[in-house]
């Protein structure tokens, strides 16, 4: 990709979750650095300000509160790390929403675990929660829910965290700042030879291979998994920029189409990749016939697919399943996203959407299938 098309990636992109991990938040465990997160704030804000969506995913609740609680080691015990998490989180969200109320930006705090990306309705339930806190211009700041997790639900990493959230929103840009430049061919502090990646393609096997292990005691992701988290990423569209926490105005020069750290750039672009997912999913789980009006504006002016435009279902669906579209001959014409489960649709067919709410005593989008979610296959 040339420099400007790489700039370009930058530049465009609107909606940013930026990952920052342990050891920067908390400053190598000494305990939360607030002049490090009122600057990291400082550029959030100003991004907001640009017209830019931000999520922010926070790693430092367990190294924060292993410093309240006066312990020097991280505790290997799953209770004594649960406990560590709910003793640090009071003062990481705290930190969080003082630093951005200074900058005229509200908060909000949002815990998640492996599985409510892993079950379907909190899936949804959690992506319409950051769609909605990013439409009222308040700054999510995610970290995993670490009093509650066990071993079979935890995320692992922060990194992989960024990485879902970013296919969870459908961002264009994950940002991930460590305490490294960037990816280097091999480790820098064991091999001077090492050679420095300024820009790479996502995915690409030799990465994982150029990758070293953890670099720190406090947390626990190191460079293989900021790899592995650009790969998750660029499957919903992302690039990831992995970048040193430190970096003057990091944030906002990124933004401005500076390559700064590595850039790992996504082989599709978001709606590309989003759009290629649907086409080619191979177990729809049911259908929607529309009448030949709604297959009009579907095919022909781009509009999204509404309830009064739905003539019959078929199977048994649940909300966020991808279905069929059919046209009244029973040719398959689009495939797009359920805003809403079978039983639901069938409730809908033929009626407005001013109705919905009456009749299902809720309305989560006024679309059965919004256009964003829905590719033509025909």
């Amino acid at each position: 990709m040339s420099e400007t098309q790489s700039a370009a990636v930058l530049r465009d992109a609107r909606r940013i979750v930026v990952k920052v991990g342990s050891s920067l938040v908390t400053n190598e465990g000494r305990g939360l650095d607030e002049r490090a997160i009122g600057e990291w704030c400082r550029q959030l804000a100003a991004l907001a300000r640009d017209g830019r969506e931000v999520i922010m995913v926070s790693s430092g609740a367990i190294a924060e509160g292993m410093k309240r609680l006066g312990w020097a080691t991280r505790p290997s015990e799953l209770n004594e790390l649960q406990a560590a998490a709910a003793v640090g989180q009071m003062g990481l969200a705290q930190m969080y929403e003082t630093k951005l109320r200074e900058q005229g930006m509200g908060s909000a705090q949002v815990l998640l675990t492996h599985a409510d990306l892993a079950d379907r309705e909190r899936y949804l339930n959690a992506r319409s929660t950051l769609l909605t806190l990013l439409a009222l211009k308040v700054v999510p700041v995610i970290n995993e829910n670490d009093t509650v997790v066990n071993d079979e639900i935890k995320f692992g990493d922060n990194d992989t965290l960024g990485a879902l959230v970013a296919n969870l929103v459908e961002a264009d840009l994950l940002v991930i700042l460590t305490d490294q430049k960037g990816l280097y061919s091999a480790d820098p502090r064991k091999d001077p030879a090492a050679r420095f990646i300024s820009e790479a393609r996502a995915g690409d096997p030799a990465l994982e291979a150029m990758a070293g292990g953890a670099g720190s005691s406090i947390g626990r992701g190191g460079m293989i998994t900021k790899v592995l988290a650009a790969r998750r990423a660029a499957g919903s569209g992302a690039s990831t920029a992995i970048a040193w926490g430190r970096e003057t105005d990091c944030l906002l020069r990124l933004a401005a189409g500076e390559i700064v750290g590595t850039l790992l750039v996504a082989p599709d672009q978001k709606s590309q990749a989003r759009k290629r997912w649907m086409a080619d999913h191979l177990q729809l789980r049911g259908a929607v016939s529309v009448d030949a009006g709604a297959a009009a504006k579907l095919c022909g002016e781009g509009k999204s697919l509404l309830p009064i435009g739905m003539t019959a279902v078929e199977g048994d669906f649940s909300r966020g399943d991808v279905i069929a579209v059919r046209d009244a001959s029973g040719q398959e014409i689009a495939r797009g996203l359920a805003n809403y489960a079978a039983a639901e649709a069938r409730l809908l067919c033929r009626k407005p959407s001013s109705e919905i709410e009456r009749l299902l005593g809720y309305m989560a989008e006024p679309e059965m299938i919004h256009r964003t979610n829905l590719v033509l296959t025909r």
